[in-house]
């Protein structure tokens, strides 16, 4: 099963960890960009291969020592349909140096096109008498607050393609506590939503008990995480909000159950931008940056 892979590489690799790949202009250092600009000009074009030749240097750096990358599928989408290949691209070289992929899109709808996107990133498409993979990631970030009927196909989806599904529980973002941290009766939004997906991928738990359908639940309240954990025995946590959001390792190891399991923990421009406060080659910046974060969470957790 999906995160089955995902905990076995956290595992062998001792750490807990996903890097986020998302590679706004001003984390890609210059020279880079400059040398795409050169060859095709000013141009998305351009702005897109630099991307790719950024993401595909991290990822050399940081396959054998981080797990998982989570690329946001919006700092590819504004670079428009080259940034989308980009997306594509990074994805696939990703998964041929064995790493664990986390496509962050938070994507939602119902019916016909809650299917649609769930094909998109994890099925096939069939093109005469061809089946093409879009993307293929290993997990999707979805929002979950539009109901079971937004949720099952992207679940069913991850069944028939053994995949996996992260949805939006308890966020990292400060105005999270406007809507998420309401009472509905006796119990908080969150917790009925959270309670809902293990209700809905109950029949999915693998061999670690972690079902096809995880929750995202921020760093930046461990309470809350801590509470979560408790009650969500059979969820698979991603935990945004470590580092650069305010959010200590501690507070982020009240995702984990007592095995030190169930969860991983994002840092993007942490690491992959660590560059511009080293002054060291980026990927250098970036490999030592995780492994200081690998190191971090180990005191934390094993």
């Amino acid at each position: 099963m999906s995160f089955d892979r995902l905990q076995k590489k956290i595992d062998d690799m001792q750490n807990p960890s996903v890097v986020g790949l998302d590679p706004a202009l001003e984390h890609v250092p210059p020279h880079i960009l400059q040398k795409h600009v050169a060859e095709k000009g000013e141009t998305l074009e351009a702005a897109g291969a630099a991307v790719c030749e950024f993401n595909f240097g991290l990822i050399d750096a940081l396959c054998d020592i981080v797990p998982a990358i989570k690329p946001q599928s919006a700092y590819y989408e504004l670079l428009g349909p080259c940034g989308v290949l980009a997306l594509k691209q990074t994805c696939d070289y990703a998964k041929s140096k064995g790493m664990y992929v986390i496509c962050d899109g938070k994507r939602n709808d119902i019916g016909s096109t809650a299917e649609a996107y769930a094909v998109a990133y994890f099925g096939t498409v069939k093109v005469g008498n061809s089946e093409l993979r879009p993307f293929d990631v290993d997990a999707l970030t979805i929002n979950a607050y539009l109901g079971s009927d937004g949720v099952k196909p992207f679940v069913d989806m991850a069944e028939k393609y053994d995949k996996a599904v992260f949805a939006l529980v308890r966020t990292s973002n400060p105005s999270a506590r406007e809507l998420q941290d309401k009472f509905i009766g006796d119990e908080r939004l969150y917790t009925i939503v959270g309670d809902l997906l293990e209700e809905i991928s109950r029949e999915t738990v693998g061999e670690y008990g972690y079902s096809r359908v995880g929750a995202v639940v921020g760093a930046t309240y461990p309470e809350e995480a801590e509470f979560l954990r408790a009650r969500l025995s059979n969820t698979f946590f991603l935990v945004p909000g470590y580092g650069a959001q305010g959010g200590a390792a501690a507070d982020a190891a009240k995702a984990f159950d007592k095995n030190g399991r169930g969860a991983i923990v994002n840092s993007s421009r942490g690491i992959i931008a660590a560059w511009k406060k080293s002054g060291e080659d980026y990927a250098v910046a970036a490999r030592n940056e995780a492994l200081r974060m690998r190191d971090e969470f180990r005191k934390e957790i094993y």
